[in-house]
């Protein structure tokens, strides 16, 4: 409908200035119901250009303003403003258009099919993942799923850091539980890991168990002196429970990629030779430096430590030269707050590549911390993990589809309370049972009348005309412009906020009428309104992986 009215109004321009591009003009949509379905200041810009007041330009357009079946009527508003208000054939199109497409109501081409990567997640493999894990879980899978419904061919990643300091910590962590020296010891590894998880992996190592992981089958030589075996089995143990935390989340990736990999091809000390090369690098103190100061940071950064190992951001970059090679032109990363300085040399260093990378080139999106509350009280620490409160357990007390919302459902750079009582409540105070309960409600109205709901569409003569009706016509015709705003400014909380309106005008439109009526026209149309709305709503849930169901 935008459309439409951005080429009516543009036939007008065309005739009284000299502007040859429509993107002069805006339209918005007004959050007052009266003040019709879409507004525009097109007449305040032109009043300079023009030299006549705002008003007196609105007058103008309105006289030029070619015919059209699907405005009803159109408004001066304020100081020059034009309010548009839709015929009842518009309304009626809009209802019919959402039932003809069904599922793929609110898709549209933009991407054009064009190749992007998503990474999220990239947890490193030395525990369960966390609630924040699941926050980007949350947030980048939602990504996937709106780019995907923007037509772009979208590929999930996950990124193992399974090399480096972290990974010796681990191995150091399991060895200690298989000689049977508790955390509390004194010969326990300082900067080693606790909690219950870490004597399950050591027993299962003891066993001489078998970890299938991504196609691979690694079996524990059960010597606890066995420290190469201990590290292999452990990081396959993590990366498995990581996986089994991410189906329990219907979270699935397409490319799982490995730091040691890039270490082992040789790409790491390439990609420092080409740095080297390009003469972005200094020694300084023993270590080997890169000119990050050069591309905009406030420092430059150490790449190769003095004992010879590699800072973590070097493995970064290589993985993301990769990244471009494989052809993604797009890349998102959704990572936690604490990567924020990252992001100045991971670009540092694939400008100095000279690759003709982009500078702004890989995008990221950067989730705040999250605080779990439980009868007024935050909840810190697992039983499991020992130290923080594991995504599983939080799945297992609200279940998958409270916990996808609530993560998603604030902006990523906003602080999330999670609070658990809330997420497991029955009523309309619970934003998730809202929603889906109208999605029931719909479903259940639709079962009674017992027709072939595909036959149900609009004649084109019906006239709705309560607000009630005219508020979820309004819903269900915005929902397109939020998947591609949501998609456009990496949103999905647009989509969650968007989708708890939506459900308020459903049910305000039942607890206003009734459905099974005798008037077969009237019975009809609206069971045709509902069930559009129903695919909105369905369609909006899948966005945010989260299920849409028949009853409740």
């Amino acid at each position: 409908m935008k459309a439409h009215l951005t080429e009516l109004l543009f036939s007008v321009v065309k005739q009284i200035t000299d502007y040859t591009d429509s993107s002069i003009i805006v339209i918005d949509r007004p959050k007052i119901i009266s003040h019709g379905d879409f507004s525009t200041n097109l007449c305040l810009v032109l009043s300079k250009t023009l030299k006549k007041s705002p008003h007196d330009v609105a007058s103008i357009v309105l006289e030029k303003m070619p015919p059209s079946d699907l405005i009803s009527k159109i408004e001066i508003a304020g100081v020059g403003f034009l309010n548009f208000f839709l015929s009842s054939k518009a309304n009626n199109e809009i209802v019919n258009n959402a039932l003809s497409l069904k599922d793929s109501y609110g898709e549209n081409k933009t991407g054009d099919k064009q190749k992007m990567q998503i990474e999220f997640v990239s947890a490193n493999p030395t525990g369960p993942l966390h609630v924040g894990h699941g926050r980007g879980a949350a947030i980048g899978d939602c990504l996937a799923r709106l780019f995907q419904a923007s037509g772009w061919s979208v590929t999930r990643e996950f990124y193992y850091n399974d090399a480096g300091e972290q990974i010796n910590n681990l191995t150091q962590s399991v060895q200690a539980s298989c000689q049977n020296i508790p955390p509390d010891d004194p010969k326990f590894p300082t900067d080693g890991y606790h909690g219950d998880y870490i004597n399950d992996i050591a027993q299962a190592f003891l066993s001489m168990e078998t970890i299938e992981c991504q196609g691979q089958s690694i079996k524990a030589s059960g010597k606890a002196e066995d420290t190469k075996s201990i590290q292999d089995f452990s990081v396959a143990y993590l990366r498995n429970e990581q996986d089994q935390d991410l189906i329990a989340f219907r979270t699935k990736f397409d490319v799982y990629s490995l730091e040691s990999s890039f270490y082992k091809d040789g790409k790491v000390e390439s990609v420092v030779n080409k740095l080297i090369e390009e003469g972005h690098t200094y020694e300084k103190d023993g270590a080997l430096w890169l000119k990050t100061t050069n591309f905009g940071d406030d420092k430059d950064r150490v790449m190769k430590k003095t004992d010879g190992s590699y800072t973590y951001f070097i493995p970064d970059v290589t993985y993301h030269l990769d990244k471009w090679e494989r052809g993604f032109k797009k890349v998102i990363n959704e990572q936690g707050a604490d990567h924020h300085n990252t992001i100045s040399r991971v670009r540092a260093g694939l400008q100095g590549l000279n690759k003709n990378i982009p500078e702004d080139w890989p995008e990221y999106v950067l989730h705040q911390m999250i605080t779990v509350i439980k009868g007024n009280k935050e909840i810190k620490i697992s039983k499991r993990a020992g130290s923080y409160l594991t995504l599983r357990e939080l799945i297992n007390e609200v279940g998958c589809d409270a916990t996808r919302y609530f993560l998603a459902a604030r902006r990523p750079d906003s602080q999330l309370v999670f609070d658990i009582d809330l997420a497991k409540s029955q009523n309309n105070d619970n934003p998730v049972f809202y929603i889906q309960y109208a999605h029931a409600r719909i479903s259940k109205v639709l079962e009674q009348w017992g027709g072939d709901i595909s036959t149900l569409k609009l004649d084109d003569s019906f006239i709705f005309d309560s607000q009630a009706e005219l508020k979820l016509i309004k819903s269900i015709s915005i929902y397109p412009e939020i998947v591609l705003q949501a998609t456009n400014e990496l949103a999905p909380h647009q989509i969650a906020n968007f989708l708890k309106d939506c459900a308020a005008e459903l049910h305000s439109y039942y607890n206003d009428s009734k459905f099974l009526v005798k008037d077969k026209k009237i019975k009809i149309a609206r069971l045709s309104l509902i069930n559009s709305a129903k695919y909105v709503l369905r369609n909006g849930l899948h966005l945010l992986g989260i299920e849409a169901p028949q009853q409740m």
